[in-house]
């Protein structure tokens, strides 16, 4: 019997405890007047609606604490909370629930950017004298929290905190409220997402409070908004003065990502207090996998803070240089590629043969000797297992073999500071980390725990050769690096950085993305004091500024922009912003030639750039802009064949799409790119239309004249060919016409031509690229 009853509670046991592994978190979407009177507030709402689900939420909960994780009345209104399937599918039934999605989790998209887009300090015509330095803005940051002693981050000078401002400085754990200050004016934390996914944090390892143990979250803050620092540099590296975009802007941090990543339910939670506190401006370099927008919640939170007037913009992700790669699509969000700035860290391979492999690297501590040429090995050809090895993984290296040589790596699945820390401990005196053939010739500098420089695919496999050879002669294969420090002045600049995530649009192709790049690559910006510039848990040195690339240093970049811009022109809305840094942005390097792509050395397409790279200064004075209001969006979704219920899911609001639907199809979206699609189902010819409104901000009485650049191959057609303007705001309409022929293609293949509407009064010039791609069934 004894016996029985113990089988019986153990599989009691199992049962729960497998049951519980099967619950995860979810995001319910509710209709906020759908609330019956006898609920005090929405809170007790939702949770008897929870209690009434099932008896089985009573069995393991105690009814008087919430299971609620968050509530949301600001972006959108609901909640969150960890369910069963069968619970969700339970929970959707009920009256004035308007969807349960499940959660995702997100990932972060990991000097003299500002006096490369033209914003000096001495420059007193140009964008930072007109916005005041953007001192009445608040930049929301919401990433992985921020070191607030930095002195990128210090007040001096700054005047009281925006009237506006009902935000707070929430203490946590190593962060009183005495933390901000007149330049830090917020900072909150949302963990509750991530603790019911991963259980209670470990508070040796992170914070409890908005204080970034990882780095990224100071970063991005301080190229945003980070005040004037000198002397500023990384291990000697990128000697200057460091300053944000936009350094009298206020910042306000809030903190959603953790050791295991970012939460969907905490990054809706931040965005719910961030508009709700009284940002204008949102910067999000967090990133995952695309879905439709109904079901994306940085879409769903972008959208409420486009609808209260705050600009969005979000990193594009580093999946490139593939097709298909950008994440954060939606347009109400501006989507943010990296190129590279005019400055980089030269840091070459000498072979024994007397060959140079160009390479970069911001490796700090002693040098190699110089003059000597030190044992070369290639990882691969050095473990038991060949492919861990290659990759210089944890435990793969046999010491006896690696002591006193320079080992080359391949670049993969662990980190690129990573692979150097392995070959340090296995006894190797430096590493050449080797791109694979897709990472291209892009290269990445890091600050490595031993001399160490990276090579691309192309040098990597010469150094593998090299070795290949001299193995098999009487000369063994040797090598050294060279460090050149800081070099600047650097051409062609910019390019489209190697890692940059690419168009097509996988949600909307209609939507050309991403929308612009900026500075993503070797940026040097503030760090905090706990964490060693290669982010290892061994490197134990400590910089007050740190040198990162990604796409997630390219989006602060137009984050403090868009500040400066709203600084000089605040009744300008979300889509008005985005629009002037994308019709004046430019496609051109420094030599005067279409911007390369890093991977393929080729040029790049508008699928890497979007409209091209950053002009602040020009986006002041645009002279035209395509505006949206949250209507055009809920048209566009209409336009989509999204169902009543999803638009409701996105914006809070009841769709009539059959107006929408009479007004054209999803291109008709003023947006100030033009792109389209057409399916070869053996067709021969193919047209659409492109309706578009501009506004005029640029002088009262002007004549804008039409120029068509049009892809090749196509007939486009601009009616009318002049635009008279009588004043400013005056609003008018042109409509595009495009003609193409089919074109031979292999089943499944594509072709994208690109052109240009360009609208000129002599004084300002507004270009929109006219993207159209051909596609051939399967």
């Amino acid at each position: 019997m004894a016996v029985s009853n113990l089988l019986l509670i153990s599989f009691l046991l199992f049962f729960s405890a497998s049951a519980s592994s099967l619950h995860k978190t979810y995001i319910v979407f509710v209709q906020h007047d759908a609330k019956p009177s006898v609920f005090p507030t929405h809170k007790h709402w939702y949770d008897s609606s929870l209690r009434s689900l099932s008896s089985t939420i009573q069995a393991d909960e105690d009814s008087e604490t919430s299971r609620i994780l968050h509530t949301y009345d600001t972006v959108f209104h609901g909640f969150s909370v960890k369910l069963s399937p069968l619970e969700a599918q339970q929970l959707q039934k009920v009256s004035g629930i308007v969807g349960v999605i499940p959660e995702q989790v997100r990932e972060l998209q990991t000097t003299r950017s500002p006096e490369f887009l033209g914003l000096k300090t001495t420059d007193s015509a140009g964008l930072l004298k007109e916005s005041g330095f953007g001192s009445d803005l608040v930049i929301g940051v919401i990433d992985t929290g921020i070191w607030p002693e930095r002195q990128s981050f210090n007040d001096r000078d700054l005047g009281p905190v925006p009237a506006k401002w009902k935000g707070e400085c929430v203490a946590g754990n190593e962060f009183p409220a005495t933390s901000c200050n007149r330049k830090l004016i917020g900072a909150r934390f949302f963990c509750g997402g991530y603790e019911a996914t991963n259980g209670k944090m470990n508070e040796s390892l992170e914070y409890r409070s908005a204080r970034d143990s990882d780095g990224h979250g100071t970063h991005t803050a301080s190229i945003a908004a980070g005040r004037y620092v000198f002397p500023a540099s990384t291990l000697g590296y990128a000697r200057g003065v460091a300053a944000g975009m936009a350094p009298k802007a206020r910042l306000a941090a809030y903190k959603v990502c953790w050791n295991a990543g970012c939460y969907d339910s905490d990054i809706l939670a931040a965005f719910d207090a961030a508009v709700a506190d009284g940002v204008d401006v949102v910067s999000l370099s967090v990133g995952g996998v695309v879905v439709p927008y109904y079901l994306d919640s940085i879409a769903i939170g972008a959208f409420g803070a486009s609808d209260h007037g705050v600009f969005v913009s979000a990193s594009a992700g580093n999946g490139g240089p593939g097709g298909l790669t950008v994440t954060n699509i939606a347009p109400w969000v501006t989507t943010v590629g990296a190129g590279t700035m005019d400055r980089d860290f030269p840091a070459n391979v000498r072979l024994g043969n007397g060959k140079l492999i160009p390479g970069v690297s911001v490796y700090g501590g002693p040098g190699l000797a110089p003059g000597k040429l030190y044992p070369l090995i290639y990882a691969g050809s050095v473990g038991g297992d060949g492919y861990s090895s290659s990759l210089c993984l944890e435990g793969s290296l046999d010491p006896s073999f690696v002591k006193g040589k320079i080992v080359l790596c391949d670049r993969g699945i662990n980190s690129r500071a990573t692979k150097g820390d392995v070959v340090r401990k296995a006894g190797g005196i430096g590493m050449i980390l080797a791109n694979g053939v897709f990472d291209g010739e892009g290269l990445v500098a890091d600050c490595h725990v031993l001399p160490a420089t990276a090579v691309g695919a192309t040098g990597g496999d010469e150094i593998r050769k090299y070795i290949s050879a001299a193995s098999k002669s009487k000369s063994p294969p040797t090598a050294t690096i060279i460090f050149r420090g800081t070099r600047l002045g650097v051409r062609p600049a910019p390019v489209v950085a190697s890692f940059s995530a690419r168009g097509p649009n996988p949600e909307s192709p209609e939507i050309l993305k991403p929308d612009v790049i900026a500075p993503g690559l070797n940026i040097l910006a503030a760090w905090p004091d706990r964490v060693g510039p290669s982010g290892i848990p061994s490197d134990n040195r400590r910089t007050e500024f740190n040198i990162l690339s990604g796409t997630s240093m390219a989006c602060p970049h137009v984050s403090g922009v868009a500040a400066l811009l709203k600084a000089a022109h605040p009744d300008w809305s979300p889509a008005a912003i985005r629009s002037a840094l994308m019709t004046t942005a430019y496609t051109n390097d420094n030599r005067g030639e279409t911007m390369l792509d890093e991977a393929t050395g080729n040029s790049s397409t508008v699928m890497d750039y979007g409209a091209g790279h950053v002009h602040p200064q020009k986006a002041m004075d645009p002279g035209l802009i395509f505006d949206l209001t949250s209507h055009d969006y809920v048209d566009f979704l209409c336009n989509s064949n999204y169902t009543v219920t999803n638009i409701q899911m996105i914006t809070r609001k009841m769709a009539d799409c059959s107006k929408a639907r009479r007004a054209g199809h999803v291109g008709n979206l003023n947006y100030p790119s033009m792109s389209a699609n057409f399916q070869q189902y053996g067709k021969h010819k193919f047209s659409t239309h492109f309706i578009r409104t501009v506004t005029n901000v640029g002088e009262p009485n002007s004549v804008y004249k039409v120029t068509v650049k049009p892809p090749i191959g196509t007939l486009v057609s601009v009616q009318p060919e002049k635009l008279v303007f009588r004043r400013l705001g005056q609003k008018l309409n042109f409509l595009v016409r495009v003609e193409a022929m089919a074109v031979k293609l292999s089943p499944g293949s594509n072709i994208v031509k690109s052109g240009a509407i360009v609208w000129a009064d002599g004084k300002h010039t507004v270009t929109s690229p006219l993207v159209l791609t051909l596609q051939q069934p399967l």
